[in-house]
């Protein structure tokens, strides 16, 4: 067996501690971050008449699903999420706001959903392709479109990062690509890059799903602009929850990654930092 077959036949296989307090806390910043940048929950959806049962693949601590429950008090929504402390979370919060069309279960994405066919209108799955190695997409989304209804909507997001004119920052991030590449979780045929961009519309068409589309938006955390604080905070608690990930896949040792973030965390407090994320949506629809 090999070591990305090893990872593939895990329970977990997110590749930070999925039950750390500081990723819940991060996750719940960044979420509203991209939200902000999509240009709100459902940008790209030009009807929502129709949508009344939605899940979230993946929710982590449930913040997309606490926002559509909220904005959209007529649909019932839920959350699943491998992480035990995201969901006990997600599931107080919903009840301490008195949100009771939010639900959220502990299920694992990566193994048979948990679902009746055809239980949902939507689908919802962001930021996933970290733990969802490159051969188990096509199961993923087969289960998706078995438990999405006749004209039901699988929406997909994910981004891609390291572009900055700062040489630790972009070295840092490249590193962490770099990992993915070596432990299986990449698309990229060089690692330079997380590389499932070009593959997103592709992956719902070979999934057999029809009217598929993409949308793009560009998230710019540069200095002076709103979002560089927001981007900053991420990236000091993601960058440092990522090192155990980093120094296992042998892309430096740990007084070298250390040494890297520290700097890249200096870049990003000069005024002339700048940086950008694109995030990418495709979505497809159940004949």
């Amino acid at each position: 067996m090999t070591q990305s077959d090893a990872h593939e036949q895990s329970t977990n296989t997110y590749f930070v501690e999925a039950e750390s307090s500081a990723e819940m806390a991060r996750l719940i910043d960044q979420d509203r971050i991209f939200t902000k940048a999509m240009g709100g929950l459902f940008s790209e959806q030009e009807d929502l008449s129709t949508i009344v049962d939605v899940l979230d693949v993946a929710c982590g601590p449930g913040g997309w699903v606490l926002d559509v429950a909220r904005h959209y008090p007529d649909m019932e929504v839920t959350g699943i999420d491998v992480s035990k402390i995201m969901i006990e979370y997600a599931s107080t919060y919903a009840q301490v706001r008195k949100l009771p069309n939010a639900h959220f279960q502990m299920m694992n994405a990566l193994e048979p959903l948990q679902f009746p066919d055809a239980s949902f209108d939507l689908v919802n799955a962001r930021t996933i392709a970290g733990f969802v190695f490159p051969s188990v997409w096509s199961k993923l989304l087969a289960e998706c479109k078995r438990i999405l209804r006749p004209g039901g909507i699988l929406r997909l997001t994910e981004p891609e990062w390291g572009f900055a004119n700062k040489p630790a920052f972009e070295t840092y991030c490249a590193l962490v690509n770099r990992a993915l590449f070596l432990s299986g979780r990449s698309f990229s045929p060089t690692g330079k890059h997380i590389g499932i961009h070009p593959l997103l519309k592709h992956l719902l068409v070979d999934a057999g799903f029809s009217s598929v589309d993409i949308k793009a938006h560009v998230l710019d955390y540069s200095a002076g602009v709103v979002a560089h604080h927001s981007m900053y905070d991420d990236c000091v608690i993601g960058f440092k929850l990522l090192q155990p990930f980093m120094v296992a896949s042998g892309v430096g040792t740990q007084e070298e990654i250390e040494q890297l973030y520290d700097q890249a965390m200096n870049e990003m407090h000069l005024d002339d930092f700048y940086g950008i994320l694109y995030l990418l949506t495709a979505w497809g629809v159940v004949a």
